[in-house]
Formats: structure tokens, sequence, C-alpha cells
């Protein structure tokens, strides 16, 4: 009986720890986890660069491999922190875990493929768990929290911006040759910046038919964000701020749901306890 207890109070620790942003520890587990993604992009990026790669190599190689660990102990550590592991495999975030975590392996079997790891820069979304942006959207009637709204919103959309292009720049760069200007994932990125801007300093051309596409889809995704009419989103975040419903970033350990009400005891997908101490 002790031993259950023991069990069920560590594994419920662990979930805790990892997927809850509303306790001390629970940040600090989001903040270290957010510096380690930012870490290994940068020396993605650093291996990319030729000169940089030839003098550093082998450090930049082993310190890929030592957070590439490090996302594997927390994807296992996820799976087993849940009561349905199927669930968290399955989900939007479980996938962007997956896939932050094994292109570095796939870099032993197929070459060039590490530059894939660019893609954990999606985990970077973790971050609207830590900032509970709810809390910046508020009443509609006052100036500071609209404020506050308004800085949050242009975050929100820089850093979609800024993880597009990177996803964008990693993807020309193992589709077009160096003679193209795709010289590395910097160069890649800041073509996938002035396409996806319209600016176009033509600087930086793809060459081969698919780069050809795929720069033609970005031209016009450039577009589509340019006119996208920010009355409407700013609307729909004045309508879910109307609710004025406080909510936390506390996960079910059942069923994994989040954005319970504060201090609510129960899940209300599942009906499971949530804080079974």
């Amino acid at each position: 009986m002790n031993n259950q207890k023991s069990h069920k109070n560590w594994k419920t620790k662990l979930h805790e720890i990892i997927y809850e942003a509303d306790t001390p520890i629970g940040k600090l587990f989001d903040v270290i986890l957010l510096i380690v993604i930012i870490a290994s992009i940068v020396l993605v990026m650093l291996e990319s660069v030729r000169s940089i790669d030839e003098k550093y190599h082998r450090f930049l190689n082993i310190s890929e491999w030592i957070i590439t660990i490090l996302f594997s102990i927390e994807y296992i550590c996820r799976i087993i922190a849940v009561k349905k592991p199927l669930k968290y495999i399955t989900s939007f975030y479980g996938i962007i875990d997956l896939l932050a975590t094994l292109p570095k392996y796939l870099s032993l079997i197929f070459v060039g493929s590490h530059s894939l790891v660019a893609l954990r820069a999606l985990r970077l979304m973790r971050i609207f768990r830590i900032l509970k942006l709810v809390q910046f959207i508020g009443e509609s009637n006052n100036l500071i929290v609209a404020l506050k709204a308004s800085k949050a919103r242009i975050f929100v959309f820089l850093s979609f911006i800024l993880i597009l292009c990177t996803i964008l720049g990693t993807i020309m760069y193992l589709i077009e040759d160096d003679s193209s200007g795709f010289t590395s994932i910097p160069e890649s990125v800041y073509w996938a910046i002035v396409t996806l801007t319209t600016v176009g300093y033509g600087d930086i051309a793809p060459v081969t038919p698919f780069g050809q596409l795929i720069a033609s889809l970005v031209m016009i995704l450039g577009y589509a964000i340019i006119v996208i009419p920010t009355g409407i989103i700013t609307s729909e975040l004045v309508k879910d701020s109307m609710k004025n419903v406080q909510t936390n970033t506390q996960s079910c350990p059942n069923c994994s749901t989040g954005k319970h009400r504060d201090k609510a005891e129960f899940c209300y997908k599942c009906g499971h306890l949530l804080n079974e101490d």
C-alpha cells in the first residue's frame, strides 16, 4: 500500500513539474526548457556556417547530442507522467516534441537531415503557457489592460513569423545548392524573411523547380499575411475576454486536458481529480 502511494506521489510530482506552469517549479522547468531549445537552434544555425563549423565542429556536435539526449529524457518523462500516454503521443505538442528529438538520430542514417532539428523552434509555442496570455486580454474598457493585450498579440504574431521563416529557410537550405546563395541556414532564413515580407532584394534566389515552387508559395503567403484584417482578430480576442473566466495552465493527469478554471478540483472533461494529493 505504501509502495503504491509512493509511486503515485512521485508520478504526480513529475506531472506537476512537467505539465504545470502555475507552480514555481513548473515555471522554472518551462523556462529552462525554452533556454535549451533556443540554444539548440543557435547551435544548428552556427553549424551550418562553414567557417564556424570547421573551427568548432566537435564542440557543436557534442553540444547538440547533449541537448538531444536531454530532449529524449524529457519526452520519456512526459509519457510516464500521464495516465494515457497514447493521447499525449498523438497530441499536437506530443508530435512536436517527437519531431524535435528525432532529427539528430536520423542524421546517423541520412546525411544532412540533422539540419531539420530547426523544427524544434515549434516548441517555442510552449512560451504561451508561461506567459498565460489570457491574462493580457482582460476587459476591453480598461486602457492599461488593452495596451498589454496589444503587446501580447504583437509578440505572438512576430513569434509565428520568426518560427515560419526558420522552417522555410531550413527547407530551402536543404533543397538549394550553395551556388544559388543558400550557403547556410542564417542566409536561408534571411531569404525567407525578405520573401515573406514581399521586399524581394533578389540577392538570393532559388534555381531548382521545387525551390521556385516553394518561393512562389512564400510570396503568396506574404500577401495573405499583409491583408489579414486585424480588426476581426481583435474583435475575437475581445469576445473571449468578455467571458471573464480566469483559467490556469493546470493539466489533467488522466486525460491531459488543460485550461481549467482557477481553484477547480475536478477536470471539466473527464471529471478526474486534478490534485490527487
